[in-house]
């Protein structure tokens, strides 16, 4: 069943909203530690973006007709997330958050810019239409500030 184009939009805003209210007043040192399973929030934020990249890529690419580059197998997907682990490692908290704002809005503008054919999401792989994959991190650092008593 095709996706709705406004309630997508939707979707991504409240997820995006609920990712920023996980980490709001967090300090730079905060984002840096790497106490949530081995990751910092940076590490997280990281992750969040190559994906966001990668969805608002895969909505262009299916809008204007062509197959999706991201089916991939299970050792796929973990070489991809690894590889994208190692490469965004170094960032700073500012440019984690840089990268999030900026990946975000490109996923935004993919959508409401996209073709019909673009909402159907028989056509994506790992870099599925609609995701609930920040909501999930969002979780995971509420937990963790939780724990912390942050």
């Amino acid at each position: 069943m095709a996706e709705d184009r406004d309630d997508l939009l939707r979707h991504y805003r409240q997820m995006g909203d609920e990712l920023l209210a996980a980490i709001d007043g967090l300090s730079d040192e905060q984002m840096s530690e790497r106490s949530i399973d081995g990751w910092s929030v940076i590490d997280h934020l990281a992750h969040l973006t190559l994906w966001d990249e990668a969805r608002a890529t895969e909505v262009a690419r299916i809008s204007a007709g062509h197959e999706s580059a991201y089916r991939m197998s299970e050792e796929q997907d973990a070489a991809y997330n690894g590889l994208g682990f190692d490469l965004r490692r170094g960032w700073s908290p500012a440019q984690a958050r840089w990268e999030l704002e900026t990946t975000r809005a490109r996923l935004l503008e993919a959508i409401a810019a996209a073709t019909p054919r673009a909402f159907d999401p028989s056509h994506y792989g790992e870099a599925s239409l609609r995701s609930t994959h920040v909501g999930q991190h969002a979780k995971w650092i509420r937990s963790w500030r939780e724990q912390q008593g942050i």
